[in-house]
């Protein structure tokens, strides 16, 4: 399989509500160094598993929204938007936050990845700078 592929199933799974989706997908040596707008952080795989834990919590659902996939041998790069159904709303849709991320497969599992995120911004959604692909 190749690491696009890897990541297509990874972004296309149930992260919301399933919780072997991190022991199938993620290295037991990952790292993942993320700059928001909380600053850099460096999430290792238990710290990984803490994370979704509380997104199960607080999200019924999460979609990925991709503009941007691309493979050069392990690694994927993606520009995707994120969108998600609260548990306390979960009729409702909201987009949370665009995402950068290179990633890189190893053992065909997620290994490393370079991350930058800010919060969702409707107008770049409905721009001429994101035109959605399927993956």
């Amino acid at each position: 399989m190749s690491a696009k592929d890897i990541v297509k199933r990874f972004y296309n799974s149930d992260l919301a509500n399933d919780e072997s989706i991190i022991p199938q997908f993620f290295h037991k040596e990952c790292e993942l160094h993320w700059n928001s707008s909380r600053g850099f952080t460096v999430l290792r795989y238990d710290d990984i598993v803490s994370f979704f834990e509380g997104t199960r919590q607080a999200y019924e659902s999460l979609r990925f929204v991709f503009s941007h996939l691309l493979e050069d041998g392990p690694f994927v790069t993606s520009r995707h938007t994120l969108f998600a159904n609260t548990i306390e709303n979960p009729d409702e849709e909201v987009a949370l936050a665009h995402f950068i991320s290179i990633w890189e497969v190893k053992d065909n599992q997620l290994f490393r990845c370079h991350e930058i995120s800010q919060l969702a911004d409707e107008s770049t959604i409905h721009s001429n700078s994101f035109k959605e692909i399927k993956i």
